[in-house]
């Protein structure tokens, strides 16, 4: 054991644990979800502390073995090395505090094992002096969540993308199933298979656009801001060029916020992130409770299409199979409207020059984002792909149902189509046999009328063609 002290006094802390005294009262103060930052997260930390090295390097403010050290430390890190000695709860409070000293600590930890030196060799490379010079917590953990938000949204707006395309490929293979149409779960008109997956995919696709866009929102940054946004114990130079390097390293088109007090104290664009998120899980939502009332049966529910039998789905009724894809993606759209109101909460809670609640906002949001990666790519591979549609059923409903008299309207009028429709009910028959037995219309006239084509024709066509 070695012995390190702060403020508060003296504390031992294991010879080979590479964090120091600040994470060990972390670890101590918030023992509360059992999980620990995101991976992401502290890949972004790590970022902005080999940027602010590389700067403190460059404008003379450290020395360049120090900085090399430090950068060096990043890089290995970034790597995938020391990642286990991250061990603070995202839970915390401090508003990212005991995140940012976890990582202030590991890097100079190591820095001094490059030096030469032991870990808690302080003198070498301090977690304050050296790690986190020109820096705030309040500065360096709201830089690190957006560039952390950027990076996982990228893959679910690609996934987004690829969940419209296998709707629209469903879209064209079903184009020319008819099936019966529901208003409020009645019997309503005709519509073709396609069209209910080609409404999908433009629900979709607007997901796929606002995720894509709103990263944008997310590139104002105030880092050099330090403690409140005024740029207190930062070098101008530093300010300046810290947001360059920052760009250099993430690949991310940042900028330096051009009044760096609204984003250390104002979080609104998380909730808009957030909202954008849950706006996707209601039509996520949607989509599956859909298709489990169109797969409800097989023999005595609606039984229109056919979803992929994954797995058993009973340990007492042999043979079922249930539509557990759909029912996972409702589960996800759950927990990510839940974060939302979480996020919401948090960030209308912040008081004067900062938030203290980031923390429980970082955390919900990337739980929202790998929810969203993960599920999504399930309901595409595991339940979309691999949907058949049953198109006896579909069309013997059709045959049963009088969803066709609607489209006779025109021709006979409204009481009269009414009176036929009720007709159809009291004698169990379709629509085609009572014209046919009263001697309303013949046959081909009446194929002429109800043509599918005609009947699920819309304003704009939409049975499969872009």
């Amino acid at each position: 054991m070695r012995k390190e002290k702060d403020m508060l006094g003296e504390m031992n802390i294991p010879d080979d644990a590479y964090y120091g005294i600040h994470t060990k009262r972390a670890l101590e103060n918030f023992c509360i979800s059992g999980r620990c930052i995101h991976v992401e997260l502290i890949k972004a930390l790590i970022t902005v502390k080999k940027a602010a090295a590389i700067t403190n390097g460059e404008i003379g403010l450290l020395e360049k073995s120090i900085s090399d050290a430090i950068s060096k430390a990043c890089d290995e890190i970034l790597s995938g090395s020391l990642m286990d000695q991250f061990v603070v709860d995202p839970l915390q409070g401090g508003a990212g505090t005991s995140a940012n000293m976890n990582v202030n600590e590991v890097v100079a930890n190591r820095a001094i094992e490059l030096l030469g030196g032991k870990k808690g060799e302080y003198s070498l490379v301090d977690p304050l002096d050296h790690v986190n010079m020109s820096q705030s917590t309040n500065d360096v953990f709201p830089t690190a969540v957006r560039i952390a938000a950027i990076k996982m949204l990228k893959p679910v707006s690609e996934l987004f993308a690829g969940f419209q395309t296998a709707l629209q490929e469903k879209e064209e293979d079903f184009s020319k199933v008819l099936k019966v149409g529901r208003t409020q779960l009645q019997d309503a008109v005709p519509v073709m298979l396609g069209q209910e997956f080609g409404a999908w995919a433009q629900a979709i696709s607007r997901d796929r656009w606002r995720i894509y866009k709103v990263e944008e929102r997310l590139r104002q940054v105030n880092i050099g801001g330090t403690a409140v946004g005024t740029g207190i114990n930062a070098d101008r130079k530093y300010i300046f060029m810290m947001i360059e390097k920052l760009r250099s390293l993430t690949g991310i088109g940042l900028a330096r916020a051009e009044y760096m007090m609204d984003p250390t104290q104002n979080n609104d664009v998380f909730v808009e992130v957030s909202g954008l998120l849950k706006t996707s899980c209601v039509n996520l939502s949607k989509i599956a409770n859909d298709l489990r009332l169109m797969a409800s049966g097989p023999r005595a529910g609606l039984g229109e299409i056919n979803l992929p039998a994954v797995q058993a789905g009973s340990s007492i009724m042999p043979g079922k199979v249930n539509p557990v894809i759909p029912e996972a993606i409702n589960q996800i759209a759950f927990q990510v409207m839940g974060n939302d109101m979480t996020i919401t909460m948090a960030a209308q809670s912040g008081q004067l020059e900062l938030n203290a609640f980031l923390p429980v906002i970082a955390h919900n949001l990337f739980e929202m984002l790998d929810l969203l990666r993960n599920g999504i790519e399930i309901f595409i591979n595991r339940c979309i792909k691999g949907i058949t549609a049953n198109r006896e059923r579909c069309s013997q409903m059709v045959k049963e149902s009088y969803v066709e008299v609607p489209a006779l309207i025109r021709h006979i009028g409204y009481g009269e189509a009414s009176r036929l429709a009720r007709e159809c009910v009291e004698k169990n028959k379709n629509i085609r046999e009572i014209l046919i037995e009263k001697g309303i219309m013949d046959k081909d006239t009446i194929d002429n009328i109800l043509n599918p084509l005609e009947l699920t024709k819309p304003g704009i066509p939409g049975t499969g063609k872009r």
